[in-house]
């Protein structure tokens, strides 16, 4: 298991269809940079509290979460979360975390993105400089 840190931005999905469609501003989007914490034992995206309320993500369910010293907790889930990261971008659902100051990047960001986790070195490259790769059987 890993865990290092790396800078990210986060904004409204939303908002950026709003800007393609051209009845938004694109500096009326909102977004915010901040540091990810990757953790290849996490699974999904999670935010802190006071980014999910500064982008206006919409709440859209509640889940259960398990920490690693094995603690339960319900957190609200948001979605339309817009991850900029290394040049690639994607829209996820993201567990909404209190007390956090970092955002934390799981699995599901680091596949969908698909870029490789480099423990040595603590960084994160593109399995492929040119573009993401899906594997189909």
């Amino acid at each position: 298991m890993g865990r290092f840190a790396v800078e990210l931005k986060l904004a409204n999905s939303a908002d950026a269809v709003l800007v393609h469609r051209g009845l938004l501003a694109p500096d009326q989007v909102r977004q915010t940079e901040i540091r990810g914490v990757v953790d290849t034992g996490a699974v999904r995206l999670v935010i802190p509290e006071h980014v999910a309320t500064e982008l206006g993500v919409r709440e859209v369910d509640e889940i259960q979460v398990r920490y690693a010293d094995g603690r339960i907790a319900t957190r609200k889930l948001v979605t339309d979360v817009l991850v900029e990261l290394l040049g690639r971008e994607a829209t996820f659902r993201a567990s909404v975390e209190p007390d956090r100051d970092s955002a934390l990047i799981g699995a599901i960001v680091l596949e969908d993105l698909d870029l490789l986790v480099d423990c040595t070195t603590e960084r994160l490259r593109p399995r492929d400089p040119n573009h993401i790769i899906s594997e189909i059987e």
